[in-house]
C-alpha cells in the first residue's frame, strides 16, 4: 500500500452506521487497548480501541503509546463521532483527567465481562492480520504502514458488519 491509497481512504465515520442516541445500547462504547510492534518488539506500539456495543463496529481508534496523550487522542475521536452514555474501559490507570471524570464512565475489570467484545475483536484483529501477532516473523517496518494496515482493516471490518445488520 503507498501513500495515495492510505490517503484515499475515507474517513473511518463514514463506514460506521448512525448512532440513534434514543437507544441505550447504541450509545454504550467498550473501550480496550492491545500492543503490537513496530521493526522490533522494544517498539511497542499500543491500539486504543473503541466499539459499539450494539452494532460490534469499531467507532474511532488511536495509535500512540500507553500514555494519557493516546488517550486524549482516542477521546477526541470519539466525541467528534458520537454522543455516548456510557464508557466502559479496562486500561483503568490512563484515562484520567476531564473526560473520564463523567459518571457515566465505569472502569471495569476484565472478569466482569462488561468488555468482552471488545476483547474478542482485538483477538479477531490478531487472527486476521499476522502484523499484529506478539509472536510472530511477520511485523510492519514503519509506524505508517502499521496504521494504514490497521485503518484498511478497520475499513473492511465495519463495512462487513454493515452488510450484516443492514
Amino acid at each position: 500500500m503507498d501513500k495515495k491509497k492510505a490517503a484515499a481512504l475515507p474517513a473511518l465515520s463514514k463506514t460506521v452506521l448512525e448512532t440513534d442516541t434514543n437507544d441505550a445500547d447504541a450509545t454504550v462504547l467498550e473501550l480496550d487497548e492491545l500492543w503490537s510492534f513496530v521493526l522490533r518488539k522494544a517498539n511497542k506500539a499500543w491500539i486504543w480501541i473503541a466499539l459499539c456495543r450494539k452494532t460490534r463496529q469499531v467507532v474511532a481508534y488511536a495509535v500512540g503509546d500507553r500514555s494519557e496523550k493516546t488517550g486524549q487522542k482516542l477521546w477526541e475521536a470519539i466525541t467528534q463521532r458520537i454522543s455516548c452514555r456510557a464508557l466502559l474501559y479496562r486500561f483503568l490507570g490512563r484515562l484520567s483527567g476531564s473526560y473520564s471524570q463523567r459518571e457515566q464512565h465505569t472502569a471495569v475489570g476484565k472478569e466482569t465481562g462488561e468488555t468482552a467484545h471488545v476483547e474478542r475483536w482485538n483477538n479477531t484483529l490478531r487472527q486476521r492480520l499476522a502484523r499484529f501477532v506478539r509472536k510472530t516473523l511477520s511485523f510492519s517496518k514503519s509506524m505508517f504502514m502499521h496504521d494504514a494496515c490497521l485503518r484498511l482493516f478497520l475499513h473492511r471490518y465495519n463495512r462487513e458488519r454493515v452488510s450484516i445488520l443492514i
